[in-house]
């Protein structure tokens, strides 16, 4: 590992500008990180914070500006100078091969060999070394694929640990972790530290950010709004200077009210042994929520329903009516299913926003067997503006070149094209930032208020508690609990009002704690 010289930062950059095609994205942007220290950086989508990220790991050139790394000039010409130089990037999309050993993995940039031959003990011997140093206790040997994502987070940690990097870039670290798996990441994120190594940490989780970081840093419209020591900022701060304004109110009024009409029913719905005995009912003008742990079953509800996988048991009914368990059946018969992966299950990454904007209505646009192009880029317009993806992001653009929230808003504005009644949105918000949240959120209390019907899988309690009619608590692949909004009615089952520490012991399966008079 690198190291700096005494008072001289591990990482410093001074003025850095970017733009594409003339627009400017980064805007004189410096920073500075210190041995031992924890750089929390913090901006809404599209605030240049990948184009940061990507300019420190030799991804793209910067047009002004400086680097330096341990007191040298640092100016990567590619991804893999930036490896050798000691800066480690562990990416939201993990950049593992699922098939390869967990050893293999590790050390894939430098195996060692004894002569032509990969020597097999010493790659084992090191790696299990590397292993015990983040504490993840499984046989080098182990297929990356065998593993659960917050392994898989681990690995990719200790990818940069066998590089020897000085500087450790974690971004969006936490998305697919369960809370266990994220407070062993907190406390690796401390023995790195106190290794002297320096962290840039990116997240939409500002209480994460808070927790960890020693400074923050934040950026809009590409340019710096914000830094300093942590001790000077709380999350109302943050939101403030990440969206330029103040958010009052995250979650929107609703207008509307459930109705009496049912949308969908889910009766005794099985699936793999993975989703038991489903029983669900989801009316009109209703936002019903999935809660549970990571592994609960909530992923599987929504697949079985979608027809991903076929249920095994029971039935599904759309408006009273038997459904045919397959994804084209479901669609014609009004319902969409946003994934809880928008990268590998939701977009086509490489084909324009216009055009995956326009996937799902394709029949309807085409004549005679053709597709014209002029239809699809003015029907994708309308649809943009629908959702709130703005026409400066570039319709002609490729999806994989834009932020995660419009990406976001590109997989809800597909669906809405074909325009569905029954919406089945699986982590909707999962690693967008809070302003992009709140637009996503008015887009489903709107779509509710218009007689839609909505069911939201969510590992965040906030975000049901915020949004939602009623919850579903699931454990085990099936339903364990049931709440209804204050003010609602509860059905037959359910909890009148919702209780924040009911949820989770339903969802850990921990017994409510005695009454004044011993009730549980």
């Amino acid at each position: 590992m690198s190291r700096s010289a005494a008072g001289v930062p591990l990482l410093e950059l001074l003025g850095i500008e970017k733009a594409f095609f003339g627009v400017s994205v980064l805007s004189g942007v410096s920073l500075s990180l210190g041995a031992g220290r924890v750089l929390g950086l913090v901006g809404e989508n599209g605030a240049g914070k990948s184009t940061l990220l990507n300019v420190l790991g030799g991804v793209l050139a910067p047009e002004r500006g400086s680097m330096r790394l341990c007191g040298e000039p640092y100016a990567p010409a590619s991804p893999s100078e930036a490896t050798r130089r000691g800066v480690a990037f562990v990416h939201q999309e993990l950049n593992l091969f699922p098939n390869l050993s967990v050893a293999e993995n590790v050390f894939l940039h430098a195996l060692p060999r004894r002569g032509p031959l990969v020597d097999r003990v010493r790659l084992d011997s090191r790696t299990r070394e590397l292993l015990g140093e983040v504490g993840l206790d499984v046989p080098p040997a182990t297929l990356v694929e065998e593993l659960a994502p917050g392994e898989r987070q681990l690995v990719e940690i200790v990818k940069a640990l066998a590089i020897g990097a000085s500087v450790v870039i974690l971004d969006e670290p936490t998305t697919s972790l369960s809370a266990p798996e994220a407070e062993r990441l907190f406390v690796l994120v401390d023995r790195l530290r106190a290794q002297g190594r320096g962290i840039v940490y990116v997240s939409h989780a500002l209480g994460d950010v808070l927790r960890l970081a020693d400074d923050v840093l934040v950026l809009r419209d590409g340019a710096v709004v914000g830094e300093g020591p942590r001790a000077g900022f709380d999350e109302a701060r943050l939101v403030s200077l990440m969206v330029g304004r103040e958010i009052a109110t995250v979650f929107p009024a609703r207008r509307g009210a459930p109705t009496g009409e049912v949308a969908l029913e889910a009766r005794g719905a099985s699936s793999g042994g993975r989703l038991r005995d489903l029983r669900l009912t989801l009316h009109r003008g209703e936002v019903l929520g999935l809660s549970g742990l990571m592994g609960a079953g909530r992923t599987e509800a929504l697949r079985a329903l979608f027809g991903l996988d076929p249920p095994d048991g029971g039935e599904v009914l759309v408006a009273g009516r038997p459904l045919a368990p397959s994804p084209r059946a479901a669609i014609d018969r009004g319902l969409a299913l946003v994934t809880e992966d928008r990268r590998h299950d939701g977009l086509l990454l490489d084909a324009t926003a216009a055009l995956n904007l326009a996937l799902v209505a394709l029949p309807s646009l085409s004549s005679r067997g053709l597709l014209p192009p002029s239809r699809v880029a003015d029907a994708a317009a309308v649809q943009a503006g629908a959702v709130g993806l703005e026409s400066a992001t570039g319709l002609a653009a490729p999806a994989r070149s834009l932020s995660g929230g419009n990406q976001q808003k590109v997989v809800l504005g597909k669906w809405l094209m074909a325009k569905p009644g029954v919406f089945l949105l699986d982590e909707p918000t999962r690693g967008i930032d809070v302003g992009a949240k709140q637009q996503v959120y008015r887009l489903i209390a709107d779509l509710a208020d218009s007689g839609a019907a909505v069911l939201v899988a969510s590992s965040e309690i906030e975000e049901l508690l915020g949004l939602c009619d009623r919850i579903l608590v699931m454990r085990g692949g099936k339903v364990v609990a049931r709440f209804a909004r204050p003010g609602l009615p509860p059905r037959e089952g359910e909890t009148a009002g919702f209780d924040r520490e009911a949820i989770l012991r339903a969802a850990l399966g921990a017994v409510a704690p005695a009454g004044p008079e011993g009730r549980a």
